[in-house]
C-alpha cells in the first residue's frame, strides 16, 4: 500500500500507542488479534504470537524485543485512522525495552489477567507510562477463564490506580471478545500527535535491529518535519551524516514508502556497518538543516548484573565479538568489553539487565551463533574507598584491591515490591530475611492480596531469588525491583583454590557472615564436579590466606599390590611408596581441567 490512504495522512487520524502489562497476562495475543480485527494479516499468514518472531520468545512465550506495527481502522464514525503499535516486553529484565517504546507513544492498553489481577510489572511499567504523560486504556482480559474474578479486578483497578469501573473493557482476546471495543478506546481516548510538520526534521530512534544488506534499521517516530527518500540525514549526538537506503512503514512485513511525516512511526535503512553508531534514544534530523536541539534523550540502560563471557575454543573468540556486536544492536542494553583470565584466557566482561536477561542472551549466542562459551558466576556493581581516599568502581571479583588497601565497600541495594497473597506472608518473610533483606511496609491490597517492599542487596536477588519466590508461593507471587542507592557492607573476596592455584573465574564477593558457609557449599560442589585425576587434587576456600573450608578429589590408582601374594610387608610397602613418589611427581607438573559445570555450579549455590 506504498504511497496509499496512510501517508501525508492529517496527525488528526493517526494514534500511537502501546500494550503494556505483567507477563503472560495476555498482550501478545491481543496483539494478534488487532492485526487479524484490521486485517493487517491475511488469515493465511496468521500465526499465535505474531509479532513475537523470535523462536525463544515463543518457547519461553514471551516478548523480548519491542516491535512496530502499522494498522488501517475504519472506526465506527466513517473515519479512517492510522493506528501504530508498538508491542512492549513484560519482564522486569526487559523494562528498559517498555521505556523506549512509551517514548514513542501518546497512549496506552494496561492488559490485567481476570484471574490474577494486578501484578508486580503491570505497576511498574503503568507507572513509567504515566511519568511519560500517556493516556491509559484499561483491558481486564481472559475473562473466559473459569478462574476469572472479573469485577473483583475491574475493583482493584478502581481502588488502587483509580481507573473508573464503567471504563475498563473487558476483553479475551484468545475467543475474540471485546478486540473491536479496544480498538474504538484507542482512536477515541488516545490523543493525536502534536508534531509541528514546519519545522527540522525530529525523529526518535527508539529501536534498531541489523540487517545483512541494507545494514543497521533505525525505528524511528516523526516527531516534527518529514523524512522524505533520497534525503541524506544525521545523527544528532555524534555528528555522523548517513544517505538512507530506503525508509518504509511495517505492516507488519517492511514496506518501503516514499515519506514519513510528523507523528507517523516507520523505519529507516542506515547502511551503517558500524553497530554503535545508531545509539536508541538518539535523534535524526536532515544533515542540510538540523534540529537546533534533540529530543529529549531516555536514561540509558543501566546494566545490573555483570559476568565474564570466554569462548571454550580459543580461536573462536573474534566471532564471539562479531556475535555480541550485532546482539548490542538488536539489544541496546547489552554492554561488554574485553577481559583476561588465567584460567579461561580471552574473553569479555558483559553487563545485563538481570539473570533473565543474561540467559537470553546466552541462548541467542548459542543458537544464533553457534558458539560454545563459558559464563562465569554473576556480579554487580561495587563502589570501593581505597586506603589513599581514591574511588573506584569495579563489576567482577578479580578487580578488588587487596583487603588491606580497602577502606570501605559499598554494594547496590534494591527496593523490592511483592505481591503475594496473604497465605504466604511468612514463607516470603523467611526468604527475605535470610537474603538479608529489611522490611519497609505492608499493604493490604484487597483481604486476599498482600504489597510487601523491603530493602535488600542486589547480590542476593540476581541468582536464584526469583524462582525461589515462586516455589514459595506456588507460582502466585510476582515481584517488580529498582535500584534504592549504594549502603556499605562487611563484603571480602572468597577465592576458590583448585591445586594450590586460585581460580579467578570462580572467586566471588560475599558478606562475610556468610563467607563460611559459601566457602564450605563451593567446595563440596567442586568435589563432586572435577573428575578424578592421577594425584590427589585439593580444592580450598580462602579469604586471602585465610582457608576455611578443603576438600580432597581422591587420585586414580592402579592397584600395584595385586602381582604380591604372600611374601614380606616392607615388598608392598616399597611398592606403595614407589608408586606415592610417582604421584607426588605428577601433582608437580599436572594441570587440572575445570568443567564448565564448575563455573555454573556457582550461579546454583543458593538454597538445595
Amino acid at each position: 500500500m506504498s504511497g496509499g490512504i496512510e501517508h501525508g495522512m492529517d496527525q488528526q487520524v493517526i494514534r500511537n500507542f502501546c500494550i503494556i502489562a505483567h507477563i503472560d497476562h495476555g498482550k501478545s495475543t491481543l496483539a494478534d488479534r488487532l492485526l487479524e480485527r484490521t486485517g493487517t494479516v491475511s488469515p493465511r499468514e496468521m500465526q499465535e504470537q505474531f509479532l513475537d518472531d523470535m523462536d525463544l520468545e515463543r518457547e519461553k512465550g514471551v516478548t523480548i524485543k519491542a516491535s512496530a506495527v502499522r494498522l488501517l481502522y475504519d472506526a465506527a464514525d466513517g473515519q479512517t485512522y492510522e493506528l501504530n503499535l508498538i508491542d512492549t516486553p513484560g519482564h522486569v529484565d526487559f523494562s528498559y525495552e517498555v521505556s523506549r517504546a512509551l517514548a514513542a507513544c501518546e497512549g496506552a492498553v494496561l492488559v490485567v489477567d481476570a484471574s490474577q489481577g494486578i501484578e508486580a510489572q503491570t505497576l511498574a511499567n503503568l507507572y513509567m507510562a504515566l511519568d511519560q504523560g500517556l493516556e491509559i486504556v484499561a483491558v481486564v482480559n481472559k475473562i473466559d477463564l473459569m478462574s476469572a474474578r472479573t469485577e473483583e479486578v475491574v475493583q482493584e483497578l478502581d481502588d488502587l490506580l483509580g481507573i473508573p469501573a464503567e471504563g475498563v473493557i473487558r476483553a479475551s482476546a484468545k475467543v475474540r471478545v471485546g478486540v473491536g471495543e479496544v480498538l474504538e478506546a484507542v482512536v477515541a481516548r488516545v490523543p493525536s500527535p502534536r508534531g509541528q510538520p514546519e519545522l527540522p526534521l525530529r525523529a526518535l530512534i527508539f529501536d534498531s535491529h541489523y540487517d545483512l544488506y541494507k545494514g543497521v534499521i533505525a525505528y524511528v517516530r516523526v516527531v516534527d518535519g518529514a523524512i522524505r527518500s533520497g534525503q541524506p540525514l544525521m545523527l544528532l549526538s555524534s555528528g555522523r551524516r548517513l544517505e538512507p537506503l530506503e525508509i518504509g512503514i511495517f505492516r507488519p512485513r517492511m514496506e518501503p514508502v516514499e515519506a514519513l511525516t510528523a507523528g507517523e512511526v516507520g523505519y529507516v535503512a542506515t547502511g551503517l556497518k558500524m553497530v554503535g553508531e545508531c545509539r536508541v534514544g538518539d535523534t535524526l534530523t536532515l544533515a542540510d538543516d538540523p534540529a537546533p536541539t534533540a529530543l529529549p534523550d531516555y536514561r540509558p540502560a543501566k546494566p545490573m548484573v555483570f559476568a565474564g563471557l570466554y569462548p571454550t575454543e580459543g580461536e573462536d573468540y573474534k566471532l564471539l565479538r562479531e556475535a555480541l556486536e550485532k546482539l548490542q544492536l538488536n539489544d541496546a542494553s547489552l554492554s561488554f568489553q574485553p577481559e583476561t583470565s588465567q584460567a579461561l584466557g580471552f574473553g569479555y566482561r558483559c553487563g545485563f539487565l538481570g539473570l533473565f536477561h543474561m540467559e537470553i542472551i546466552q541462548e541467542r549466542l548459542e543458537r544464533e551463533y553457534d558458539l560454545d562459551i563459558i559464563f562465569t558466576s554473576p556480579s554487580v556493581q561495587y563502589q570501593v574507598t581505597k586506603t589513599g581516599g581514591t574511588e573506584m568502581v569495579i563489576d567482577s571479583p578479580a578487580g578488588l584491591p587487596p583487603e588491606n588497601e580497602i577502606v570501605e565497600i559499598r554494594e547496590p541495594w534494591m527496593e523490592i515490591q511483592v505481591f503475594t497473597p496473604a497465605d504466604y506472608i511468612g514463607p516470603v518473610m523467611e526468604l527475605v530475611t535470610k537474603r538479608r533483606g529489611e522490611f519497609e511496609r505492608m499493604e493490604y491490597l484487597d483481604r486476599r492480596r498482600v504489597l510487601l517492599t523491603y530493602q535488600i542487596p542486589l547480590t542476593e536477588v540476581i541468582v536464584d531469588f526469583h524462582d525461589q519466590l515462586k516455589s514459595r508461593t506456588r507460582g502466585y507471587a510476582s515481584m517488580d525491583y529498582h535500584l534504592s542507592g549504594y549502603r556499605p557492607g562487611d563484603l571480602v573476596k572468597l577465592d576458590v583454590l583448585v591445586n594450590k592455584q586460585p581460580v579467578d573465574a570462580l572467586s566471588v564477593i560475599v558478606h562475610r557472615d556468610q563467607a563460611y558457609q559459601r566457602g564450605q557449599k563451593l567446595v563440596s560442589k567442586m568435589k563432586q564436579i572435577i573428575p578424578r585425576q592421577l594425584f590427589d587434587v585439593p580444592i580450598q576456600a580462602a579469604i586471602g590466606n585465610r582457608v576455611l573450608s578443603r576438600a580432597n578429589v581422591k587420585a586414580k590408582r592402579k592397584d600395584v599390590l595385586a602381582k604380591c601374594y604372600g611374601g614380606d610387608i616392607t615388598r608392598k610397602r616399597k611398592l606403595l611408596e614407589r608408586q606415592k613418589a610417582g604421584k607426588k611427581r605428577m601433582k608437580m607438573v599436572g594441570q587440572v581441567e575445570i568443567p564448565q559445570e564448575a563455573f555454573m555450579s556457582v550461579l546454583r549455590l543458593g538454597e538445595d
